[in-house]
């Protein structure tokens, strides 16, 4: 085991550590869906300079070292970069994470009445527990857009004045037959139904408390049943991020994967004062259901955007286009699995990551055999330890349990498949996929200060 990170710490550092994480806890309690994260991406981003690409091109403008922008594909998955000295065609160095957090969505028609209680249907979006989704203060988030092309932004439960939803579970005393079933089976997935009602719509007699919650939504938000088929409504954890431990030393919170990553890597980025090779950080949706779709890693809006900045550039062509990214590097920025006392017996303890080590280096993540694993070159595991080490960053390696246990995958296997130098490297967490995850603040600390030292030095 390597030291941990707190020991190092003088007074002034540490208040810098508790500094920084109060940043990221506000972060990912306004942010609480893709489309909530890009914004304020954009919102940062203006206020350090960056200017939209499609703005950029309209204008027919040029691009230069030092400029700095960033492409919006959809809304939901953003690309910001930073023109360094070198020529795109000697390569970038980029830091990939996801916005997209495993989570309940609402179905197309999801709005039904059953025994005087007015429901929501929801299909679960990546690999959840669903048990862990009951007896939970739940809210809303998320977009409805109209026939007429108008949209409306949709969020209850987070103010304190809101109400909250949520999904019931069974009580103990009947739950004889219940307890007897897997964990897969306590809650199975067409049960997870979210109660919003029960007051009845007066003079209304067919499903009143539906007619009820459908008039709330017409008064509050000029949206009638028919709308939900084009919506987005995402179900998710109500409340905000806070701190852990009667220390203070860990974040609780939801969507820590991989907004805890997302959010160091672009604050890596806006601390740059100016690069060597452009700088990239890369931000995709996605990634907990495979990285497909239109916004997701597989699609092409990488690979366009960087096309449209050299050609800004004057320097696009097709082959400078496959040097550029055959020649760039990549951190892969996702979490991993922190070592967990609880669950001692699926960790591997040598090869584990642990609370307050720093950034994890996964060399390989995959299952069983490291099917579907990006496995990186030991040479660049090497010059990514000599530039940690020359940064005094905390750093640690790890996989992601014993063996056999099962696995994970990320979006580094994709962007490896253009031959380009790319390792998994992110923040250990406790409660992984959980509602409500557990990160330690040194390793925040540490992997913003980890990034920092890539974009500088690869």
């Amino acid at each position: 085991m390597r030291e941990n990170a707190w020991k190092k710490y003088d007074e002034k550092e540490m208040s810098e550590v508790f500094a920084f994480s109060e940043g990221y806890k506000k972060f990912i309690s306004d942010c609480k869906t893709e489309r909530e994260c890009v914004d304020e991406v954009i919102r940062m981003a203006k206020g350090h300079g960056y200017r939209d690409l499609d703005e950029v091109i309209r204008n027919k403008e040029t691009l230069k070292a030092g400029d700095k922008v960033y492409a919006n594909n959809m809304g939901k998955t953003i690309a910001l970069f930073m023109i360094g000295e070198e020529a795109m065609e000697n390569g970038m160095n980029i830091l990939g994470a996801h916005v997209d957090s495993p989570r309940l969505d609402l179905k197309q028609n999801p709005l039904y009445e059953d025994h005087d209680l007015a429901m929501l249907d929801t299909h679960y979006y990546g690999g959840i527990k669903k048990y862990q989704w009951v007896t939970l203060p739940l809210a809303l988030h998320g977009v409805v857009v109209r026939k007429d092309g108008t949209s409306v932004t949709v969020n209850i439960g987070e103010d304190e004045s809101d109400p909250v939803v949520g999904i019931s579970d069974l009580l103990v005393h009947l739950s004889a037959d219940q307890m007897t079933k897997t964990a897969s089976k306590v809650i199975e997935g067409e049960d997870l139904n979210v109660t919003v009602g029960s007051i009845p719509l007066k003079d209304t007699e067919k499903e009143a408390v539906k007619a009820n919650i459908l008039k709330l939504l017409k008064d509050k938000y000029d949206i009638v049943e028919d709308d939900f088929v084009s919506a987005e409504i995402e179900v998710v954890p109500a409340g905000k991020a806070r701190d852990y431990g009667l220390d203070r030393s860990m974040v609780m919170g939801y969507g820590h994967d991989d907004r805890i990553c997302a959010y160091t890597s672009l604050m890596a980025l806006l601390e740059m004062p100016s690069v060597k090779r452009t700088a990239v950080c890369l931000l995709v949706d996605k990634e907990e259901v495979g990285s497909i779709g239109a916004t997701g890693m597989q699609s092409k809006f990488f690979e366009n955007t960087v096309a449209e900045v050299m050609d800004r550039m004057g320097e696009y062509n097709d082959l400078a286009l496959r040097r550029a990214l055959k020649n760039s590097k990549m951190l892969s920025s996702d979490v991993s699995a922190a070592f967990d006392p609880n669950y001692a017996s699926v960790m591997e303890p040598k090869n584990s990551a642990y609370f307050g080590q720093g950034i994890v280096f996964n060399k390989y993540t995959g299952s069983r055999g490291k099917g579907g694993c990006n496995d990186a070159n030991a040479e660049y595991i090497a010059e990514l330890r000599n530039i940690m080490e020359k940064e005094n960053v905390a750093y640690q390696t790890a996989e992601l349990g014993k063996v056999d246990q099962g696995g994970g995958g990320t979006i580094a296997y994709i962007l490896a498949q253009y031959d380009m130098e790319v390792i998994d490297c992110g923040i250990a967490l406790h409660n992984m996929h959980a509602p409500w995850e557990i990160a330690s603040k040194a390793d925040i600390y540490e992997a913003t200060k980890g990034y920092i030292a890539f974009l500088k030095h690869a």
